[in-house]
């Protein structure tokens, strides 16, 4: 009775991703997970069609089976590394190499994939058309509002792009404010990555330098456009007019912490020394600790956000 009643679950089941939500902007390895074959035929095909904004999307290698990425030019090019991207993966396919090693109906396997997720947050909705020994299902139907697949027969699979709760703390000095301070988590192997926040000056001042005890080198950077090629450069320091709030976000200035001592996780502190110059020419300095995490403010204004650090 268990084993019918699992056979049944897994032959209404879709094609759906195993990590269903991920963070704006994140190195997400997703993985479509097929529960059965056509209509009782062996699964021999899978193909992922990858929706724009993603970058660099690389197939994971599948014992059996043969893997193949399809690139196509962009509508909307990004900068990566310094480089503009104009052609980018949009389908993956992984082929059974024989029939012995083809999806039988009535079990399930995962087909595993790396990309780069884009900054904007919302609902994307994968394609996966699965062919058979003998006729296919193609999981493309969305539905017309909100989340849920309930009443469709072959739904796409959803990944739900969000940022995540971040409870930001404001640091004042008698010359500053430094509030929604944030760091980028990293992934494996990262070196570097940014900080992010913004300052309000009391009084015409500067921000000389950063330092922190996480990373061996600290900069303060600023991202431009030159000739349609996104630039990143560091600053010997930083303009603050008196009672404007400077915003140090993605896609513009910003903080480089290089040389990274261990991989910043989420939910992790990262302390941040900032040393600044007022009006007189006197320094003074600010400690602030920055949560590892991507709040909703981290929404960049123009296409800056395609650039990697």
């Amino acid at each position: 009775m268990m084993i019918s009643v699992m056979f049944t679950t897994l032959a209404h089941s879709h094609a759906v991703l195993t990590e269903s939500s991920a963070t704006p902007g994140s190195h997400y390895k997703g993985a479509v997970r097929i529960g059965h074959g056509c209509n009782g035929s062996a699964t021999t095909v899978i193909k992922v069609f990858i929706p724009a904004g993603f970058e660099g999307t690389k197939p994971q290698p599948k014992s059996g089976w043969t893997v193949n990425a399809k690139k196509s030019i962009l509508a909307e090019p990004y900068v990566s590394h310094g480089k503009t991207i104009t052609e980018d993966v949009v389908e993956l396919e992984w082929k059974a190499s024989s029939k012995e090693t083809a999806l039988p109906d009535g079990t399930f396997d995962e087909f595993s994939f790396m990309t780069k997720l884009p900054e904007k947050t919302g609902a994307t909705w994968l394609r996966v058309l699965q062919t058979c020994e003998k006729g296919q299902n193609d999981w493309a139907e969305i539905p017309a509002t909100g989340l849920s697949t309930k009443g469709l027969k072959m739904p796409a699979a959803l990944l739900n792009i969000k940022a995540e709760s971040v409870s930001t703390t404001t640091v004042s000095h008698s010359n500053v404010i430094i509030s929604d301070s944030w760091v980028r988590p990293t992934v494996k192997g990262q070196r570097a990555t940014g900080a992010f926040m913004k300052i309000t000056a009391k009084e015409n001042s500067k921000l000389l330098s950063v330092s922190s005890p996480a990373a061996g080198v600290a900069e303060i950077h600023e991202m431009k456009m030159e000739k349609d090629v996104m630039k990143m450069a560091a600053i010997p320091s930083l303009d603050l007019p008196a009672g404007k709030a400077v915003e140090l976000k993605p896609g513009s200035y910003h903080v480089m912490l290089m040389d990274l001592k261990a991989p910043v996780e989420k939910g992790v502190k990262v302390p941040l020394t900032l040393k600044f110059q007022d009006a007189k020419g006197g320094n003074f300095q600010v400690e602030v600790q920055l949560n590892a995490a991507i709040p909703s403010v981290a929404q960049p204004s123009s296409g800056a956000q395609h650039h990697h650090h």
